[in-house]
This record gives structure tokens, C-alpha cells and sequence, in this order.
């Protein structure tokens, strides 16, 4: 299950044109690289909670089959999951992945770790006291918010990204946060989540910047990207173009065209919307 419902308030102004998953990276919406890393894992099927802007993932081509559940209001991460568990097999486990996050996690690791566990989560490693967990020598979480258990011995950032077992799948609340709500205070009386490191790059894109750089980093040591039926009459240093985009003027620096939007040269730094709004980023 994907995690789309929701508002992307800290990607505004991008947001108020589409929902966050929706944001193009690459060549593809951010929901659909997610998927093409999910499809490649061998996962065969994928169920994705909607709210804000929910028209809009109507009409695109999905890596993976695709059910849609619209929440009329947001039940956030643990509720969300909840009202879903009608649509999934509550005796195995589900992977639930954040909309906003990019990463090569390694999905086969994840459910190798559960046995024994809530949940298991993907934690890129940080020092100890430091990122938004903490984890003891048997990579189990002991520190998370105001909850410290156990003896930690190096820190971590949670991805976002995690398996939860059955167990926990019946837990679960209709409204509220998996985290904050549903695992800190399980954590407190004694249950297990277990940590799988993530060593890649990663991105959560829930800033203009964040955004910006995940599209970089797509882009690699390639200088340019061109999308289907885009019109180029400009120079491209480290940019991309949408699908049916038009280029025209000076040249783009680090620029990113959404598809269908109209660019006019020169522009450095800077993001142009579909509806031919223009948002900087960086310095």
C-alpha cells in the first residue's frame, strides 16, 4: 500500500496544482517510480489512498494493477491502512511505503526481518542519539519521540517505509498515526520494530528543494532529458523536459518542465508547473 492522501503542504506551491505522488520525476510521477521499484521487487499488485486532489490520478498508466481508495477525510498513516484492510489479505504482511519517498529499499530484507516483530522498518543509519529513531545491537527500536527504551547504540532516520505483520494489521485504529498513535507507545510497553538498514540515496520530497534535487539525481550524469512530443528550441544544461513540453528563449540550468507546461529562457534553478507557473529553488 501506497501512502498518498496526504495535503503536501510543504511542497506548496507544487502541490496546488497536483497531489504530491503525482509530482513528476524523471520521466514519470513520483508514484509511478515508486511502483517501478515495487514491479521490479516482484510485487503484483498495489492499493493507494487518495484525498487531496483525488481526480487526478485518474487517467495515468500504472507500473503496477492499481485500486484507489478515496478518503473524504484524511484518517491519517494508521487509519489509512485501516480502512484498507477489507481490500488485503490480513493474515500476511503489507508493505506500506510513503508516497513522498524515493529510495532502492530492499524489500526482500524487510520481510526477512519481521519474524518475531510489529513491524519492521527501513532506517538509513545516522550516529547514535542522532535521526528520528534509535537502535539497540539487536536493530530493534528504542528510542522514537518522547519513547526511550532499551540501550541504544547508534541512530537512524525511518524512511517512511515498512512491513507490517498481521498482528499489527488487527491493532489498528480508524483514525490516527502509525507512528505517533500505533508503534511509540507499543514500543514503550515492550514491542518490537526492527530496523533494516538502508545504505542508498534516498529522498523525501516534501520541499520544493527536496523535489528539486530528487529530479537531479534522477537526471545522473546525463545532461538533459527530453519527454515524448516536447518542443526544444533553447540549450538544456542539466534539465528536464516533460511530455509535450515547449522550450523557447534562452537557455534552462537546472530547470524542470512539467509536462504539457510552455518554459520561456532563460531560467536557472527553477521549476515550471503545467499551468506555467514558475517556482525557484536553491540559492
Amino acid at each position: 500500500m501506497i501512502l498518498a492522501a496526504g495535503l503536501g503542504t510543504r511542497l506548496r506551491p507544487l502541490t496546488e496544482e497536483l497531489p504530491k505522488p503525482l509530482v513528476p520525476v524523471g520521466d514519470a510521477p513520483a508514484l509511478s517510480q515508486i511502483q517501478r521499484h515495487l514491479a521490479a521487487a516482484g510485487f503484483q499488485r498495489c492499493l493507494v489512498n487518495t484525498h487531496h486532489l483525488a481526480a487526478a490520478f485518474a487517467g495515468h498508466s500504472w507500473p503496477l494493477p492499481t485500486q484507489f481508495l478515496h478518503e473524504t477525510a484524511i484518517l491519517g498513516t494508521a487509519g489509512g491502512v485501516a480502512n484498507a484492510r477489507v481490500h488485503i489479505d490480513t493474515t500476511a504482511p503489507l508493505l506500506v511505503w510513503n508516497g513522498d519517498i524515493l529510495a532502492e529499499t530492499d524489500t526482500g530484507a524487510l520481510c526477512e526481518a519481521l519474524p518475531g516483530a510489529l513491524a519492521s522498518w527501513s532506517v538509513a543509519p545516522r550516529p547514535a542519539g542522532q535521526g528520528t529513531v534509535g537502535l539497540d545491537g539487536d536493530n530493534r527500536v528504542v528510542r522514537l519521540r518522547s519513547v526511550r527504551r532499551g540501550e541504544e547504540v547508534r541512530g537512524g532516520d525511518f524512511l517512511g517505509i515498512q512491513v507490517l505483520s498481521p498482528e499489527l494489521l488487527d491493532m489498528l485504529p480508524r483514525e490516527g498515526c502509525m507512528v505517533g498513535d500505533v508503534l511509540a507507545p507499543l514500543i514503550e510497553r515492550g514491542a518490537t520494530v526492527r530496523a533494516v538498514e538502508h545504505r542508498g540515496p534516498w529522498e523525501d520530497i516534501g520541499s520544493v528543494e527536496a523535489y528539486a534535487r530528487a529530479n537531479l539525481r534522477w537526471l545522473g550524469g546525463r545532461g538533459e532529458h527530453v519527454g515524448p512530443g516536447a518542443r526544444v528550441a533553447a540549450p538544456l544544461r542539466q534539465s528536464i523536459v516533460g511530455a509535450g513540453a515547449t522550450v523557447e528563449g534562452g537557455p534552462l540550468e537546472r530547470v524542470i518542465v512539467w509536462p504539457g507546461a510552455r518554459a520561456q529562457g532563460p531560467l536557472r534553478d527553477a521549476i515550471v508547473m503545467t499551468s506555467g507557473r514558475v517556482v525557484s529553488w536553491g540559492s
